[in-house]
């Protein structure tokens, strides 16, 4: 009699990639809030700003590949801008989160953008991330301009809503994709990034929340 073919397992046999993936982003973004839905699909409506950096793990399975993201969160405040050079460095991923209700935290990006390319120069995937999209009826930038910014500086864009759990993730899974030994993959999701929402139902594409700015 034949040995059967086992059908599970065959990923244990595999090397575990890990990818070191930072947040950036002014204070009070939204950071915490995505990380906090991405790894236990919570949102934790009372503020409290990032001191330094945090760090959290969470693996992924692919189709063909199981992924170790290794997730960054760096504090917004000015205090910490010293340090977090020394955590983009060895970065594979930068995720580059603004308020969409706060404009000045898009016209940010720009600084923390150039700081990733600043240390890591072409060697790393670039998201911008506009979150709180629940709250869109108070946006201060719009998606086109957020669209044409991520166009001009060859980067992709999502717009997210961590309290609503909204486009989360689906912004991490496309991360997954995109990484190296997934080319073929990853430019399918780089040429439809503007139709972001890729595989939540239809009723998501509107998420509701209360009007609360406490994160």
């Amino acid at each position: 009699m034949a040995t059967p073919t086992p059908t599970s397992g065959s990923f244990s046999a595999l090397p575990l990639k890990r990818t070191k993936i930072v947040l950036l982003g002014d204070q009070s973004v939204g950071k915490t809030s995505l990380i906090t839905r991405f790894m236990y699909d919570t949102f934790d409506q009372t503020y409290q700003a990032t001191i330094g950096i945090d760090f959290l793990s969470k693996t992924m399975y692919l189709e063909d590949r199981t992924v170790r993201l290794q997730l960054w969160d760096t504090a917004g405040q000015e205090r910490f801008r010293s340090l977090i050079p020394s955590y983009i460095r060895d970065s594979s991923v930068a995720i580059v989160v603004f308020d969409i209700t706060n404009r000045a935290s898009f016209l940010s990006t720009t600084k923390w953008i150039d700081d990733v390319r600043s240390e890591r120069g072409g060697d790393v995937i670039i998201v911008l991330v506009g979150n709180k999209a629940d709250l869109s009826n108070d946006r201060q930038v719009t998606q086109e301009e957020a669209q044409q910014k991520s166009t001009e500086l060859d980067i992709i864009y999502m717009e997210t809503s961590a309290k609503a759990g909204h486009n989360v993730k689906t912004l991490f899974k496309k991360i997954a994709m995109l990484l190296p030994g997934n080319e073929k993959e990853g430019e399918q999701a780089k040429e439809g990034n503007q139709k972001i929402d890729v595989t939540s139902p239809a009723k998501n594409e509107t998420p509701q929340a209360s009007n609360c700015a406490c994160w």
